[in-house]
């Protein structure tokens, strides 16, 4: 159950954060190491001490404590949230965390998970977590695992009703944990902890973000389709095609009785798609995006060929796609991310010219397909552009890091003129799951970064990266401040090219020194006289936070 589900997650545009609990690398060496063990010791609280302060609360509960990593606490907690945070008084719901404490005068990372904890390893630290040796907050998203209202209603699960739970256990946590705190979060995830930022940006100094897509008119997939067409080697993308065509043409009637026979063995059903045929046809339309989500170049060279048996295509398709997770059981673990996909994030349709006269179900794609027809859908077309206007116009303290071979990056995060400390980082030969560590000096074919037009003083602070060295994420101890090293990079040479002084002047002492201060800025956020003016305005937020499910709606019901 698990494997199949870790095999669906990429379709839903998922992905945990791909951290793990790798140890960080040696050039990600913690300087907090340094600190006298007396101090750190003092630092942290005793072990019923931590418990009665979160008890304290108002709330919040302890369920149990959990194995944790060496210098670690690992404890299980329950928040009660409203389901309705414009009626709070309209019912509540105890919502999931997993809390790694490693001292209260250490940074915290709130880690916005996409979907339940149920798969999570409570000891789980993210990239962030690993390099800053802080504490870690998981968030269960609501209408997941145990975070789920009774009875359900599904008009209250969208964007800024996730992102007021996460701004209520901030301002809880805050009165425990004092020093700075980041987010983060990897696809979904990633996308929630941007989402909390738009609606409640003073809540964290900075936020990490990765492999996030950014759909802003589901009705146009020109651009993911443009990117599979281009991604990887001709050759592997004939392959894929190949095998495509197979699946839905002399193989498709055995294909479709492997996996009716399939589920049948492990007592599934399928009556959400509706049957094997049209869950073959589905999954593959998706292969090829889901192919270079989790396989990438080096699975080009086990692509099965024409003369590869059915048992062996069989076999090399289930892999890629893990279709038992699209059998009944499994889609409805999952049925709030898909609820959420068809009323605000989107998703787009693949074109399939190579498959003409093959497809049998038209609007297979939609993804009313793996929704309960019982469930009532109505899209909100400008939930995503809001989002992105914010990014691009508002956004501050944000790293948004993608692979490039992962297909979410078709249509990226950009930052834009308004933008301050944001900067979008591509990581070479890499897919959907992606970390720092997997950056590299100017590796990565495609166009020149906008950030290196002109001399390097003159770039705006504002990116798109690739194949740039990211330096450690580091604080210093004794503030617990948060800060990133891009700066010099991004500021003292090319990103595809070596720094040419007789081609421009040397910097000047004054840009040094503004240099240095905006280095400093990133996760430390001080905010301008506008503004401050602004957040006066509107209540705390640099935009007006008015949900987007207000606005008119002239789409049809799906």
């Amino acid at each position: 159950m698990k494997k199949a589900r870790h095999l669906l997650i990429p379709l839903l545009l998922t992905g945990l954060l791909t951290s793990g609990a790798t140890a960080p690398s040696a050039a990600m060496a913690r300087p907090a190491e340094g600190r006298p063990a007396a101090a750190r010791e003092a630092a942290r609280p005793a072990a019923d001490d931590l418990s009665a302060r979160l008890s304290a609360i108002p709330g919040m509960r302890v369920v149990k404590e959990n194995p944790a990593p060496a210098g670690y606490r690992a404890l299980e907690l329950r928040y009660r949230q409203p389901v309705d945070h414009r009626h709070p008084d309209r019912g509540s719901f105890e919502q999931r965390l997993f809390l790694l404490h490693r001292a209260t005068d250490r940074p915290m990372v709130l880690y916005t998970n996409g979907y339940d904890l149920d798969y999570q390893d409570p000891g789980l630290r993210t990239e962030p977590t690993e390099i800053l040796d802080s504490n870690q907050i998981s968030v269960e998203h609501r209408y997941f695992g145990t975070s789920t209202p009774h009875p359900t209603d599904w008009s209250k699960l969208d964007i800024w009703q996730a992102a007021s739970d996460h701004h209520r256990i901030v301002q809880a946590l805050k009165t425990v944990y004092r020093a700075a705190w980041i987010s983060t979060g990897g696809s979904k995830s990633g996308m929630a902890a941007l989402y909390h930022r738009r609606f409640y940006p003073h809540d964290v100094a900075g936020s990490v973000v990765y492999s996030a897509p950014n759909i802003t008119d589901v009705r146009d997939g020109a651009a993911e389709d443009r990117f599979l067409e281009r991604v990887g080697s001709p050759a592997c993308r004939r392959a894929l095609t190949a095998v495509q065509r197979e699946l839905l043409g002399a193989r498709r009637t055995e294909t479709a009785g492997r996996i009716a026979r399939s589920a049948a063995a492990h007592g599934d059903t399928l009556h959400i798609v509706g049957s094997a045929d049209r869950l073959l046809e589905f999954t593959t339309l998706m292969l090829p995006e889901r192919f270079w989500m989790g396989q990438g170049e080096a699975g080009c060279r086990r692509i099965p060929g024409r003369s590869a048996t059915g048992a062996a295509l069989y076999t090399w398709f289930d892999g890629v796609m893990g279709l038992q997770g699209y059998t009944d059981p499994y889609v409805s673990l999952v049925t709030a991310s898909f609820y959420q996909l068809g009323t605000q994030l989107g998703m787009t349709a693949r074109a399939a010219p190579q498959l003409a006269g093959m497809l049998r179900y038209p609007g297979i794609q939609q993804i009313r397909t793996l929704v309960p027809r019982h469930i009532p859908m109505r899209f909100q077309p400008r939930a995503m552009p809001d989002i992105d206007r914010w990014v691009r116009h508002h956004g501050s303290e944000l790293l948004f890091v993608y692979g490039e071979n992962d297909p979410t990056r078709a249509e990226p995060f950009r930052t834009g003129p308004g933008s301050r400390d944001a900067h979008v980082y591509l990581a070479p030969h890499t897919g959907h799951l992606v970390r720092f560590a997997q950056l590299s000096p100017g590796t990565a074919p495609g166009p020149p970064p906008r950030s290196a037009a002109g001399p390097p003083w003159t770039r705006r602070p504002h990116s798109e990266t690739v194949g740039c060295t990211v330096r450690p994420i580091w604080h210093t101890a004794d503030r617990a401040l948060v800060r990133h090293d891009y700066w010099q990079q991004a500021r003292r040479s090319a990103v595809t090219a070596p720094y040419d002084p007789s081609t421009a002047r040397p910097p000047s002492s004054q840009t040094r020194a503004q240099t240095s201060r905006t280095r400093e800025r990133f996760f430390r956020f001080r905010p301008t006289p506008h503004r401050r003016r602004s957040a006066r305005e509107h209540g705390g937020a640099v935009a007006p936070v008015i949900p987007v499910d207000r606005e008119p709606d002239r789409s049809q019901t799906a």
